[in-house]
């Protein structure tokens, strides 16, 4: 049995786990700057498009007093624009999302409706039926159909609201096309954050709330986990989860470095 403090690296999931929807995670604060203070490499792997690392950067720090450099920030998107490149299918596409996610397709992407190269598909708030019309023709002309993460919710001070899954799920079921899905718990955004973070997969340490993405991104992908209890997963599931994380903590507070 590994020592719990003999980890080089963490990948580190942000909503449920960091902080909850709007709601600062105490704990969670305290693991990043116990980080900080080791000088342990991490690397915070999101599935959330709806913002820019420089966007979440600054919200970390001015919403939830986390310093940190915009380096540590790898998002969803950046996995989807690093995979549609490896793809050069095209140099057009067609985006439902927020400004993040389309501010980095758009940025390299001619925006097109018609006949479009790529279908990529996150959260959007603002959804409306003629985008799902616009994605549902495209996807059938034969566009690549590409949903940025799988999560059919997301953790709020509200509660658990919809997520990019169940938009893509609509698709799916209106296209009968299955979306490549990049966002955890795919091997496209861990084997691009274990390369980005630069560490072997045995030393490093997926941390996060959610079993259906974040745990089950290190199970399938090779890298031990931990489970913190604070966000989607709930402590009594856990017996019921059917392959164990490597640990689980009711807090961050109870993870030694």
């Amino acid at each position: 049995m590994r020592k719990l403090n003999d980890y080089k690296g963490y990948l580190i999931d942000l909503d449920g786990t960091i902080y909850l929807g709007e709601d600062r995670i105490e704990a969670g604060t305290r693991f990043v700057q116990r980080l900080q203070d080791k000088q342990i490499p991490h690397l915070f792997v999101t599935n959330n498009t709806t913002k820019t690392p420089a966007q979440v950067q600054a919200r970390l720090q001015e919403k939830f007093g986390i310093t940190t450099s915009e380096a540590t920030v790898y998002t969803a998107t950046l996995a989807t624009l690093e995979y549609m490149d490896d793809m050069a299918k095209g140099k057009t596409a067609y985006v439902i999302g927020e400004s993040g996610l389309k501010s980095a397709i758009y940025g390299s992407y001619q925006r097109d409706t018609e006949n479009p190269a790529y279908v990529v598909v996150g959260l959007d708030n603002d959804l409306t039926y003629e985008k799902l019309t616009l994605a549902t023709l495209a996807i059938a002309k034969g566009a690549m159909f590409i949903g940025t993460n799988p999560d059919l919710n997301i953790p709020t001070e509200r509660g658990l609201l919809p997520g990019a899954g169940s938009i893509n799920k609509l698709l799916e079921v209106a296209t009968r096309v299955k979306p490549i899905f990049i966002g955890k718990p795919n091997a496209i955004i861990m084997n691009k954050a274990v390369e980005r973070i630069g560490i072997a997969r045995r030393d490093l340490l997926m941390v996060g709330d959610n079993y259906l993405t974040d745990i089950r991104a290190g199970i399938d992908n090779d890298i031990d986990t931990l489970l913190v209890t604070t966000g989607f997963t709930k402590p009594e599931e856990v017996p019921d989860l059917p392959i164990a994380p490597t640990y689980v903590v009711a807090t961050l507070d109870d993870w030694d470095l």
